[in-house]
């Protein structure tokens, strides 16, 4: 029987008290006085009698004992205790192979996880953070009601400089374009090619290798490349001066050569053409306009503005006055969004491809936390598991005088140890997994042990993990009365037990949390991909018009029609996922306020309802036979409701688009032309009079032999241009690449964690089924069998599972509800998810521990009862 123990409240205060040279003796005689006055006269008299003692061992009736000046005690620090730290730290990893394993198994597999996520998270955090007047560069951008858009118009610039001081310079980028690069037999399509002033490399720190960045930018007929680019063209850099031609009809000479696009900055490109070269054919540039919004507008501000949030609103409420005060009757607000907020703070319509987002970064860094303090917990349960085994060395070590501070600084020093061994490996980790974790995240990340400020944070993760995975078993350690270790009297205490199997539980809420965002991404990702979009999204294969082909609309009509496998086609101005033309400039039949909502419209022809088989609610889709509808309009169901409309009365009222008036002819049912991100849109539909997109629509089975088609008919009408085309349904998913890519790494750190859980799982297994390898014997004597003796063994951790399941349910489905809110068009967060989630931790775990407990109820009982 447990000898009976004071109040812990009563020995604290004893310990708070006493003089600590002597504590643990008086201590010990003290705790065996109330046992004895418990037994003989009752609880509450041997209280009171074990205070009273308290009071009389307390200065002055015990005077500390003075320190013998024959004997200094030596400092915890010093190189020889160090030595010494190490020495016995050393012995215990080798002699312990298999608790040693366990350990650094679990710390490096949770650094790695952890420096991979932060090497991640640093590189989102970096963006065009590289350019010197970083802080001073902001993007103009618009708002008109719930449509935010990234671009602003072409007079705005000039416009703005000469009314505004605070506005240092500006600077205007086109949207990019795909151009035909030609140098000798070498042609090859450039899709990352921008239009831009040619203040351009003075406003941004894109460096330049070669060519003079004050004039490179001034000529029409001048071009920067990239040094990549230059490479791919000519075989060096040293291009300055040679000639490209572009698209067939113009030559360009290379004014400069600029470093290859960093990586962390939102503008990709691979070459600059001058503003100038554009506004000979633009009209917005030509003439300065305000109304028509297709440029991208940074603007660089005085510091002092830059650097006020009460300043900034200010000049933009002068934007939206000039804007006004120029003649434009559309309502606008206009924003200065900071340049190194583009990349994850910018949720913008007609904006550059390639975004993150900042609630994807706060998650995964969140992530890379847990991960690292799931394997320090590893750690500390197993430390603390093993406590008994280290006891008889604790209270030794204070007999002969050392106190709790050279222990704790002991046990903190062997978690070091662990911690920069496990740190090593980590880092060989990382390496292996950086190929994958590419294809994963699609950045290039890069570990480079030659970075001081790298080295200093892996240092600085070894340090942390030490610390925090060696702190409590370093304190409930270091804390042993040696009277009672060597009296044999040592009982593990509740208090261990239950901070350890609050440790166990937290482990399995991190890994249960993670998988259920797991299914919940894949759920929705799945819910994108099933959903009806309104029109079909099979079989859709697109032929750009590029080059001659736009000039040859109707014998490239006359093609298609006559080849069978791309007889059903329709030309429409733009892809559906890349519309970005729209305007409020819209009147309509009993209209009675003016119109403050942006409606996006695309050209189509006679043939896009049959191809793209969406459904005709009211009226009419165009129709040859009809000459009139070169002024018609088909309008979706959402500018049926805004305009006040109904299937029954829509058809025949008046609309007026850009000053053209003319008819509604029919209504489409909505389809999603964005990502489901998006809520629903309006939409007009006109008559394509100019080309733009060719979409076939094969069948099943013969998508190789219509691309063959296409392209021996882009060869014969379009002979200078490279065959390009893509489907339509594979950009449909690239809308959702962040999501596939937030799940894929949500499916890697799941399986991590659960991993990481189950190593700190079997150790602690092993361990309480040697430590209870006696009772099995005995139980096994009585008759107990091998599933009862498992189940026995078993039961303890399947609680602590269950627990994890309770409290990490409601966490999960905030979380991931959260997550969710971020989409207009949403799957349903349904219980059995977690529900799933937890019985798939509960399985592994199960099947973790079972390795232990078989073993252990498989044992003969004559050995383990051998000594008794």
């Amino acid at each position: 029987m447990n000898q009976p123990q004071p109040p812990r409240w009563a020995k604290t205060l004893l310990r708070w008290l006493h003089p600590e040279n002597t504590i643990e003796e008086v201590e010990g005689d003290l705790d065996e006085l109330y046992a004895d006055s418990y037994l003989r006269i009752g609880k509450r008299p041997a209280l009171l009698r074990y205070l009273l003692n308290v009071v009389t061992v307390l200065p002055p009736f015990v005077r500390r004992r003075q320190s013998s000046s024959r004997y200094e005690q030596p400092f915890s620090l010093s190189p020889d205790m160090l030595k010494n730290y190490f020495k016995i730290a050393w012995r215990n990893i080798v002699r312990q192979k298999a608790y040693s394993i366990l350990n650094i198994a679990g710390l490096s597999i949770g650094m790695a996880c952890s420096i991979l996520i932060l090497l991640w998270v640093q590189n989102e955090l970096s963006y065009d953070r590289f350019h010197a007047r970083a802080n001073q560069i902001f993007r103009l951008t618009c708002n008109a009601g719930d449509f935010k858009a990234a671009v602003s118009s072409a007079g705005m610039v000039r416009g703005l400089q000469s009314q505004l001081p605070q506005i240092k310079s500006g600077v205007r980028l086109s949207k990019p374009s795909a151009m035909l690069f030609e140098v000798g037999e070498k042609k090859v399509e450039e899709k990352r090619v921008f239009y831009a002033d040619s203040n351009f490399l003075k406003v941004f720190s894109f460096p330049l290798l070669a060519g003079n960045a004050a004039t490179a930018l001034n000529d029409p007929g001048a071009i920067l490349i990239t040094e990549e680019t230059a490479e791919k063209y000519f075989g060096t850099r040293d291009a300055v001066g040679k000639t490209i031609r572009i698209n067939n009809n113009e030559n360009f000479t290379i004014s400069g050569i600029l470093a290859n696009t960093p990586s962390n900055s939102h503008l990709q490109f691979d070459a600059i053409i001058p503003m100038k070269t554009m506004a000979k054919w633009n009209w917005d540039l030509r003439n300065d306009t305000w109304g028509n919004f297709n440029f991208y507008t940074y603007l660089e501000l005085d510091e002092k503005t830059a650097a006020s949030a009460p300043a900034q609103q200010r000049l933009t409420q002068q934007t939206a006055k000039i804007f006004k005060d120029h003649g434009e009757k559309i309502k606008l607000d206009f924003q200065l969004q900071p340049l190194t907020d583009i990349h994850l703070h910018s949720n913008l319509q007609i904006d550059l491809p390639g975004h993150g987002n900042m609630q994807y970064v706060n998650i995964f860094f969140v992530v890379a936390i847990f991960i690292l303090v799931v394997a320090c917990i590893n750690f500390m349960n197993l430390a603390t598991a093993r406590s008994e085994r280290r006891a008889k060395e604790v209270g030794l070590r204070k007999v002969v005088g050392a106190n709790r501070y050279q222990l704790v600084f002991q046990f903190l020093g062997e978690s070091l140890i662990f911690s920069f061994l496990s740190l090593v490996i980590a880092v060989g980790i990382v390496y292996m997994l950086l190929p994958v974790f590419k294809m994963l995240t699609e950045k290039t990340l890069a570990i480079h042990l030659l970075d001081g400020k790298l080295v200093m944070g892996l240092i600085g993760i070894a340090v942390l993990t030490g610390l925090l995975s060696g702190s409590y078993p370093a304190l409930f350690l270091s804390g042993f009365a040696p009277v009672k270790v060597l009296k044999g009297k040592l009982r593990v205490s509740g208090g261990n037990l239950l901070f350890r199997n609050a440790l166990v539980v937290t482990q399995f809420v991190v890994a249960i949390v993670l998988l259920v965002g797991t299914a919940v991404v894949y759920k929705q990702l799945d819910f994108i991909k099933k959903r009806n979009l309104g029109f079909d999204k099979s079989n859709l294969l697109y032929l750009p018009m590029t080059g001659e082909l736009g000039g040859k609309r109707q014998a490239l009509k006359a093609s298609l029609a006559q080849n069978p496998l791309t007889e059903n086609f329709t030309v429409i101005s733009d892809l559906p996922t890349k519309l970005e033309s729209g305007t409020i400039d819209i009147v309509w039949d009993g209209q009675t306020t003016r119109n403050q909502v942006v409606f996006p419209s695309m050209d189509v022809d006679e043939n896009f309802v049959k191809v793209f088989k969406s459904k005709v609610l009211a009226g009419r889709g165009f129709d040859k036979a009809f000459s009139g509808d070169s002024s018609s309009y088909i309008i979706n169901e959402k500018a049926m409701q805004i305009m006040g409309m109904n299937v029954g009365n829509a058809v025949g009222k008046s609309l007026t688009v850009y000053d053209t008036k003319g008819t509604i002819i029919g209504v489409v049912k909505n389809f999603h032309f964005k990502s489901l991100q998006y809520a629903m849109e309006p939409l007009i539909l006109r008559l394509n009079r100019w080309g733009g997109v060719v979409m076939v629509r094969t069948t099943a089975g013969n998508a190789e032999q219509t691309i063959k088609a296409l392209e021996k008919i882009n060869h014969q009408l379009n002979p200078a241009f490279p065959f390009t085309f893509g489907f339509l349904d594979k950009d449909l998913d690239n809308l959702y690449r962040s999501e596939q890519q937030m799940g894929s790494i949500f499916n890697l750190f799941a399986g991590l964690a659960i991993f990481i859980s189950c190593l700190g799982l079997y150790g602690l297994s092993a361990f309480m089924a040697e430590q209870r390898t006696k009772e099995i014997g005995v139980r096994k004597v009585l008759g107990a069998t091998v599933a009862g003796v498992v189940g026995l063994l078993s039961q303890d951790f399947l609680k602590l599972i269950s627990i994890a399941i309770v409290i990490a349910s409601p966490i999960a489905w905030f979380a991931m509800n959260r997550w969710l809110q971020g989409f207009a068009y949403q799957t349903n967060l349904e219980w059995w998810v977690i529900a799933l989630a937890g019985l798939v931790a509960t399985a592994i775990a199960l099947f973790t521990i079972s390795f232990q407990s078989i073993k252990a109820a498989l044992m003969n009982p004559v050995k383990s009862l051998r000594s008794e």
